[in-house]
Order: C-alpha cells, then sequence, then structure tokens
C-alpha cells in the first residue's frame, strides 16, 4: 500500500527515467521493474506496462473550460434565494427557484423578467449545486449547538463554580452526589443515595431517598445535619435536584454561614473524591440493582447507618499530602504524589480542633462501645436481607 502519493508529474518523471531500461531489459527484468514501479507509484500493472511502452509519458495540456452558460443574474438570485432558505440542498433548492423569485418580486425584494425565469427552470440540479458551493463560503450560517444543550438555571447562576483543593486545612468542606438505583431508562421513581464526602477527613455520610423532589432532598439534607463535623461548604454539581429555589432557601435557613459551591458543567473530576466513593461505598455494596419501593429505601438506610458506624470509625483511609511533577533524564514528565499514613477519619477528626468536648466524648464513647466483629456481621446480614429480595 502506498501511504504517501506521488503526483502525477513525479510518477511521469519515474517511468520516463526506466523506460528506455526497461525496453532493453529481458524477460525477469522487465517484472522485476514493473514489480518496483507498481510500489512506488501505486498504478495498477497493465497501465504501467502501457506506459512504459508507449512515447512520453507527458501530462496533456488542460482543455479550455467552456464559458458560463447562465448570466450573472443566476448568481444572484442563487444567492438571494438560497440564504432565505436557509441553504437548503441543491435538490431542494432547484424546484423552488422561480416559484421564489415570483414571490419575490410580488414583495419587491428582486428583479425578475421572462429570461430570468427561463434561466432558473432550465439550470440542472448538479449546476445549482457547484453555484451553491462557491456562493455560500462567505455567507452566514445558523450557529450549530456544540456538545449538550444547555438549560438555564438562575438559581445555578448564583452559585460560583469552584472545585475544593485536595489540600484543604479544615474539616467540614463536602463533596455531594446521588447515585441512581433505577431502571437505564429513567422512567418512574426508584430510590437515590444522596452521599458526602468530606475531603479533609474522608468522613462519609449516605442518605436514601425515594425519588429526588424537593422534599425527598430537603429530607436528606435534614439527615445530614447528624453528622458531628462543623459544616463549612457544600459543593454537589450541577442537577436540577440541586439546583432548585426550595432547596437554595433551605441552605440558606438550616446551614446558615455554608458556603455554596458547585462543580462545572459535565466535569466530574471537579467532585473527584465523592464520585471515587460512588463506586467504593456504593455500587461496591448493591451494585446496579433496581430499587424502587419504600421498604427497599428503608433497607438500604439501614444498611447506611451501619456503614456510617463502620466506615468512619474504623476503615482507615489515605489522605494525598504531596503533588508534583518531575521529569526523568530522558525528559519524561510524571506527576509524583506522597500519601500520608493510614488512619481512620475518626482519628483524623479528633485531630483536628473543630469539635466540642461533648462531640469528641460522644464519638469515643461510641467508638469504645462498638464491637467491631458483632458491626461487620449486622452489616453483612442486612446487605444480604436487602439484596434477596431482589431475587
Amino acid at each position: 500500500m502506498v501511504t504517501d502519493k506521488m503526483t502525477v508529474e513525479e510518477r511521469y518523471k519515474v517511468i520516463r527515467r526506466v523506460r528506455a531500461a526497461y525496453q532493453r531489459a529481458s524477460r525477469g527484468e522487465k517484472m522485476q521493474m514493473l514489480n518496483t514501479l507498481q510500489t512506488a507509484t501505486g498504478l495498477s500493472r497493465k497501465h504501467l506496462i502501457d506506459l512504459v511502452n508507449g512515447p512520453g509519458p507527458e501530462r496533456k495540456r488542460r482543455r479550455q473550460g467552456r464559458g458560463r452558460k447562465y448570466s450573472g443574474r443566476v448568481d444572484d438570485a442563487i444567492r438571494l434565494i438560497g440564504r432565505l432558505l436557509n441553504w437548503i440542498c441543491a435538490e431542494r433548492l432547484k424546484p423552488a427557484l422561480p416559484a421564489t423569485a415570483r414571490h419575490l418580486a410580488s414583495h419587491g425584494e428582486m428583479q425578475v423578467d421572462e429570461e430570468l425565469l427561463v434561466e432558473l427552470e432550465e439550470i440542472s440540479i448538479s449546476t445549482v449545486r457547484r453555484y451553491v458551493k462557491r456562493l455560500r463560503q462567505d455567507e452566514y450560517l445558523l450557529p450549530k449547538p456544540q456538545g449538550r444543550r444547555r438549560y438555564r438555571n438562575s438559581i445555578a447562576a448564583q452559585i460560583p463554580m469552584a472545585v475544593i483543593p485536595w489540600d484543604i486545612e479544615r474539616p467540614g468542606h463536602f463533596e455531594v452526589d446521588l447515585v441512581h438505583h433505577g431502571a437505564p431508562d429513567g422512567k418512574g421513581d426508584c430510590a437515590y443515595t444522596v452521599q458526602f464526602i468530606d475531603v479533609k477527613t474522608g468522613w462519609s455520610e449516605r442518605i436514601a431517598v425515594l425519588g429526588r423532589s424537593y422534599r425527598r432532598m430537603k429530607w436528606a439534607f435534614e439527615q445530614f445535619r447528624r453528622c458531628p463535623i462543623p459544616v463549612r461548604e457544600i459543593h454537589p454539581d450541577n442537577g436540577p435536584e440541586f439546583m432548585n429555589a426550595h432547596l437554595f432557601n433551605f441552605f440558606g435557613e438550616k446551614f446558615k454561614g455554608v458556603h455554596l459551591s458547585r462543580s462545572r458543567p459535565w466535569q466530574k473530576n471537579d467532585n473527584r473524591f465523592v464520585e471515587q466513593k460512588n463506586s467504593t461505598l456504593v455500587r461496591a455494596y448493591v451494585g446496579h440493582e433496581i430499587f424502587t419501593s419504600p421498604h427497599e429505601v428503608e433497607q438500604l438506610n439501614e444498611l447506611y447507618d451501619l456503614m456510617r458506624i463502620y466506615y468512619n470509625y474504623f476503615q482507615p483511609v489515605l489522605r494525598q499530602i504531596d503533588r508534583h511533577v518531575e521529569k526523568d533524564a530522558h525528559g519524561v514528565t510524571r506527576a509524583i504524589r506522597k500519601q500520608d499514613a493510614a488512619r481512620t477519619p475518626l482519628q483524623r477528626l479528633l485531630d483536628s480542633d473543630v469539635l466540642s468536648q461533648q462531640t469528641r466524648a460522644e464519638l469515643f464513647t461510641t467508638y469504645e462501645n462498638t464491637n467491631l466483629r458483632l458491626l461487620y456481621a449486622a452489616l453483612q446480614k442486612t446487605l444480604n436481607r436487602l439484596l434477596t429480595t431482589k431475587l
């Protein structure tokens, strides 16, 4: 296969150079020469034989093209009508030319006579296609939407877009996301998991709701208020379940002084911590099972209550403490990330200064009174009961 094609002149130049040697060569040599020429030029073998046996080869001079058949007024008519019809294809434009010309003339928008109408009747579709290709080059086209269709949300416009830094200094900055537990077509009410992740400590909260109406989401955020960490920032995505006037007012009443921010549209990495936990703390347990009943939502919340203690009190997590870019001896750059020693979210939270003494004592008492083996067994039993109902 020829990947770097020769021009016509380059092909003929190569053939002219070997033509005399080809005519003196033996049968076997001619075969090898034809093989080489076929590989170099990409021409067929029979065509090469004709070229090396004939005179030349030389490129023929281009014949003079035919003159214009239609007057310049046809250009003006097609330009005007094509623009007004939004440059439809030639197959649709050609039949409409005479009638549209008469219509525009009746409104005084263009001048039409019988000679022009005859030309518009006679012109072929292929000629109209060539005219359109030439005439519309500098014409204005309707703007095309880029990416997904956007909708205007006045509430989202009031909330700044931001990314919570990975090296945030204090706890209380929560990323929020919604996990869907319904059919792929999205029809009907189904369960959703609202998950909250504190960027600094890794503390996580999950609440299951049936549907994502304002009342359901309000209830989920009210349940989230049991979190012991003073909330400084809530950072959801741009979904309408978060970006609505009712929930916006609720935040102002129940989370006074809390900063609201949102991720950029369609940028999942802006919520990278909660997106990762959606996989390890939700999908890893319930997969893509479909939950549509209040009873299943109740069982999900029983599971999440146990997971709250299990993961926040007993499961160590890593947190990044350094990130930089290095270049090796070959000039290849790579990102270097350093993690700290693994500690539980509870340990990280107790090491901070954001908790009151009473809250510290309550958290530590819960940790001391919880039997990890019994907690783990209860978690497995609740999960098995939830998934057994789906069989």
